[in-house]
């Protein structure tokens, strides 16, 4: 049965414009179109809205009109791929998001038997070791294994290593993790994480936040999938 652009649009809850316009971005195939030049549309471009509607949500609008222009033009085995590259890529913004959890509740659990906190902006290796309880080798070491940048200041012979905020963070997000038992690459990742999300890294509930749009995000792209799979599969 033929639907016209007004029937798509009141279906899939978008405006008239907005079906014309993913239309001409090839998100939804071509509508044929009648003798009087009226576009003629199907509940395929209907599944197809819906689907781009649920992507968009899971992966932004960039990636779902880039996902929806391929999986339509692909191979089916390639249009399973992308969409199983998108779940993957989901799930690890999910790790990200909890190993960053993990190193804060490192450092909250810090804090709570800390009788000492570490309260300076600035410190040196001497001064950080004898705080966190911790060898300046290990400290040393944990530079080498990119877990900890200082700066280099220079004196009188030379160079020397100077802690400030952020490296005294991320010194005490890894004694507190390497107290839990944690391995390097472990650490590693947290610290990573915390890096690279530096709009959350303060505060918890910031993450759970942030991991509950993701685990929403990750509905949605199931829902997109359902339908992605019968355009895959047409």
């Amino acid at each position: 049965m033929a639907l016209s652009t007004a029937a798509v649009a009141a279906a899939s809850c978008y405006s008239l414009q907005q079906v014309r316009d993913l239309e001409g971005r090839g998100v939804i195939p071509e509508a044929d179109r009648a003798d009087n030049g009226y576009r003629r549309f199907s509940e395929a471009h209907v599944r197809a809205l819906r689907a781009y509607r649920d992507l968009a949500h899971a992966v932004g609008p960039v990636e779902a009109r880039r996902a929806m222009r391929e999986i339509r033009r692909c191979a089916p085995e390639i249009g399973v791929a992308l969409i199983s590259s998108l779940h993957a890529g989901l799930n690890q913004e999910r790790g990200q998001a909890m190993a960053a959890r993990r190193a804060l509740e490192a450092i909250e659990a810090e804090e709570r038997v800390d009788a000492e906190p570490v309260e300076a902006d600035s410190m040196t290796i001497t001064e950080l070791s004898q705080a966190l309880g911790v060898k300046s080798s290990a400290l040393r070491f944990w530079e080498g294994e990119a877990l900890v940048a200082p700066d280099r200041v220079a004196t009188r012979v030379g160079t020397a290593r100077r802690y400030g905020l952020v490296a005294i963070r991320e010194a005490r997000i890894t004694a507190a993790l390497r107290a839990g038992g944690y391995r390097v690459p472990e650490v590693r990742e947290a610290i990573g994480a915390i890096r690279e999300l530096r709009d959350v890294s303060g505060s918890l509930a910031a993450l759970d936040a942030r991991l509950l749009a993701i685990g929403q995000r990750g509905l949605a792209l199931l829902r997109a999938g359902a339908l992605l799979a019968e355009l895959i599969e047409t």
